[in-house]
């Protein structure tokens, strides 16, 4: 190892460390990625009170979003997104109005009197109304969904994780920072339907004008793509999941006449949760609670409200299609993924664009460790390797939008599991859990991280699969009872172990790099590698 690199691990190790006790003891600790505009950075946003009414046969919306907010410095333009066609009408501060300058389609800048003094918690209430944009393949493309179901009632959602928020809500649209203290959401509809969101029940009044409006309440942090509406004919029931933290209060809504099949499907989601709170410790919302519902999509991770659009099968649509191995038939890919997201993407938040593999890397994985916990190691390792063929090395996985951030992700997540064994890696995600709850993070953190836990130096492994698309290449040579061997198509030093069974002996890791290293057998000299490890296998020329 060279000193530089083990200067960098140094500094990596407690630049972590400091950060994990600055998370402990400071609230509103968060750290904006570059770039990031003056005009979020001197204030934390701390809750969201918002209001709607939509109507569906306008395909309209009208409300208000209360924004609770701490000043870290004085300042006093604030800048807020709400993308056109979508528009904000007015904007209150201590009873009066502000002035607003609106300089493109998704940007508004609050014009405060003066500058507001530093570590005060402050309140705006701000207006909108307007038509927003129409998803018409949700979740692919973004927008409100307007549909009516199979009785023609209406079915109403939103899907808006690649557009933002911002494409109905003024909001704060920035990764970093989410409400500290959670969000209430108040959804006015006809008192024909239901309105479900996020978090927990609190109450329905009922108007005079038929309608009714249901409130609900999020006590943890949330994404703004998170927050979302369901809105439809619905029936449910609730369970309880007796989990790492205690009594889990689990709700499932379905469109009232799936109830029957949606109550004998959804059994799979206390060994979900069992599976996953083994892996990664206890589901990070036990406050606001797990809840499935069924949505005009095929699913989405919305934050404590599952978005399910599976049509009760198991695989994804009745087919095994992203591993081919047979064992994404027996759970519903949906359940399985989108609650996976609950861990890796809502409490574990990418803090920088370009970082979604932190998403749906750790996430495609959880459905290999999901296999494994169900059906056994080989089950699992059938379903990781069955889904890198899917992987198209067309960019790298690090800023750049690429499929590569959930196949790749996760295979270079199953070598790392390969190489430090299953009781390290299930302590490495339960400690990522644990110390990165509820936090905006980013790549380099979890590289530093990983190092620490593992006294081991990931750094190459980074760099060689989330930068490149290089796969690289084990070249070996046989000359007499000896096998010289090394690392080829890789970046300067890469040293990843690899585990292979040489000579017909027992399987071991072995420790190339780009220089020659060879090994002398006693019986007829041969080399076969490992299944689980997303390299190829050259021999020298």
């Amino acid at each position: 190892m060279s000193k530089t690199r083990f200067l960098l691990i140094v500094i990596s190790i407690a630049l972590l460390s400091a950060n994990i006790v600055l998370s402990q003891t400071a609230k509103y600790f968060e750290t904006p990625p570059e770039h990031t505009p003056a005009t979020y950075l001197w204030w934390n946003l701390l809750h969201y009170k918002i209001s709607i009414t939509p109507d569906y046969s306008r395909k309209f919306i009208s409300g208000s979003n209360e924004i609770r907010f701490v000043t870290l410095q004085s300042d006093s333009v604030m800048r807020i997104r709400l993308q056109q066609p979508m528009h904000i009408t007015a904007v209150t501060w201590k009873n009066k109005k502000l002035a607003i300058v609106n300089p493109d389609k998704s940007t508004y800048l609050l014009l405060f009197p003066s500058k507001l003094p530093v570590n005060g918690e402050q309140s705006i209430i701000i207006d909108f109304e307007g038509i927003p944009a129409e998803a018409h393949r949700p979740p692919f493309d973004n927008g409100w969904i307007w549909q009516h179901d199979q009785k023609g009632n209406p079915w109403i959602s939103v899907a808006c994780e690649g557009s933002g928020a911002s494409i109905w809500l003024p909001c704060k649209e920035a990764a970093y920072d989410e409400p500290d203290n959670g969000i209430e959401f108040n959804i006015t509809v006809p008192d024909t339907l239901n309105a479900i969101s996020n978090g927990r029940f609190m109450h329905k009044v009922h108007h005079k004008n038929n309608t009714a409006t249901w409130q609900w309440k999020v006590l943890n942090p949330i994404n703004s793509y998170n927050i979302i509406p369901y809105i439809g004919k619905y029936a449910s029931w609730h369970s309880v999941y007796n989990g790492l933290k205690g009594k889990l209060h689990c709700n499932y809504w379905v469109l009232n006449y799936n109830l029957t099949k949606a109550r004998k499907h959804f059994r799979q989601t206390d060994t979900m949760l069992q599976a996953f709170e083994h892996w990664m410790g206890a589901y990070p919302f036990y406050e606001d609670g797990y809840k499935l519902v069924e949505a005009p999509m095929p699913g989405m991770e919305h934050q404590s409200a599952i978005a399910y659009g599976n049509e009760f099968e198991n695989g994804y649509h009745g087919k095994d299609f992203i591993s081919g191995s047979g064992w994404g038939l027996k759970w519903d890919f949906i359940l399985v993924h989108e609650s996976g997201h609950e861990w890796f993407g809502n409490s574990l938040t990418a803090a920088r664009d370009g970082e979604s593999w932190i998403h749906e890397g750790f996430t495609k994985y959880l459905e290999t460790l999901y296999t494994s916990f169900v059906f056994g190691t080989e089950a699992g390792n059938d379903y990781a390797t069955g889904t890198w063929k899917r992987i198209k090395n067309d960019a790298p996985v690090i800023g750049h939008n690429t499929s590569d951030v959930y196949y790749k992700g996760s295979a270079m997540l199953h070598m790392i599991r390969q190489i430090i064994g299953n009781p390290a890696f299930r302590d490495l995600l339960t400690g990522m859990n644990r110390d990165f709850y509820h936090q905006a993070i980013t790549t380099s953190q979890i590289l530093a991280y990983f190092n620490h836990f593992t006294q081991k130096d990931f750094s190459k492994v980074f760099e060689q699969y989330l930068r490149t698309t290089q796969v690289p290449a084990l070249t070996y040579a046989i000359a007499g009872n000896t096998i010289r061997y090394r690392w080829e198509n890789c970046v300067p030093e890469f040293d990843m172990p690899v585990k292979v069974t040489l000579g017909g002996n027992k399987e071991q890791l072995i420790y190339p790099s780009a220089n020659w290293k060879e090994i002398s057998l006693t019986g007829s000299p041969s080399i076969t590698l490992n299944r689980n490890f997303f390299v190829t296998l050259k021999k020298a020329e």
